[in-house]
Order: structure tokens, then C-alpha cells, then sequence
């Protein structure tokens, strides 16, 4: 019998599954990437620098026109700035973690669409983009998870 909980034990740890780190794990993923993502947002709506850029908001608007040859350039602009900023604090509470992370997702694709052939993998980051955009699915897909806003609201409403 002790032989039978040894080895279910070690099946266990093989496994990995383990629900409470896997749900704060999860958490922590997302309250990070949604964090990383109001950085990105914050300079845009204040109008100030970020990083080597002196106007982020400027650089998102040309991207858009001369790149993706969107129009209303400026609206985009905006709303992606907003993604980034509110949609980034959204993500990180599990609020609507679902559509924010699927707009978010569309937006690291655009992303690595305008920046992948000018981007080399290793020299100046291409793999960051792409990296948010699998995040992005991922969070997408599996939702908030169980230490969310989404699941806290589903369940007052149950």
C-alpha cells in the first residue's frame, strides 16, 4: 500500500499538476503581462517619451498610415494606446480577460507584421512582440483564470 502512494506521489510531481500554483502562476502571468502592457499605453495617452522614442503616440500613428496604410490613423492610434493603457489594466484584474487579451493578440500581429522584416530575431527584438502575441492567445483562450475579476463577477451573478 505504501509502494501504491509513493508512486502515485512521484506520478504527481512528474505530472506537475498541482491547481493552486497552476491558478497563481497563471495570475502572475497575466497581472505582469497586463502591466508591461500600461507602460506601453501610458506614455502614449500622456504624451511623453518612452524609451528611445520621444513621441510613442507619433510612432504608432505613422506605423499605422505608412505601414499598414490604415485609415483614420490617428483614432487607431488612440485606440491602441487605450488597449494598451486600459485594456492593460483590465487584463492585469482579469476584467474581460478574454477580448482584451484576443484585441491585444491583434495588435502583437500587426506588430510583428510592421516590425518582422526590419526586426532581425536576436538584434533588436522581434521575439519580444511575438512573445506578447503568444501570451496574448494564451490568455485569450484560457480567459482570467480562477483569481480574476471575470471569475469573482461570475460568481456573484451565480
Amino acid at each position: 500500500m505504501a509502494a501504491m502512494s509513493e508512486r502515485a506521489a512521484l506520478a504527481a510531481v512528474l505530472a506537475g499538476h498541482s491547481p493552486r500554483l497552476e491558478a497563481g502562476a497563471a495570475a502572475l502571468l497575466r497581472i505582469g503581462f497586463g502591466l508591461i502592457m500600461v507602460t506601453h499605453g501610458l506614455p502614449k495617452l500622456m504624451g511623453a517619451s518612452h524609451g528611445s522614442m520621444v513621441d510613442p503616440m507619433a510612432a504608432s500613428i505613422k506605423l499605422i498610415d505608412s505601414v499598414l496604410h490604415l485609415p483614420a490613423a490617428p483614432l487607431l492610434g488612440l485606440l491602441v494606446a487605450l488597449l494598451e493603457g486600459g485594456g492593460g489594466l483590465m487584463l492585469a484584474a482579469g476584467l474581460l480577460a478574454r477580448p482584451v487579451a484576443a484585441l491585444m493578440a491583434l495588435q502583437m500581429a500587426a506588430i510583428s507584421y510592421i516590425l518582422g522584416p526590419t526586426w532581425p530575431w536576436i538584434d533588436r527584438g522581434i521575439e519580444y512582440p511575438v512573445l506578447m502575441l503568444l501570451l496574448a492567445l494564451f490568455f485569450a483562450v484560457r480567459g482570467g483564470g480562477a483569481w480574476s475579476m471575470d471569475r469573482w463577477l461570475a460568481q456573484r451573478l451565480r
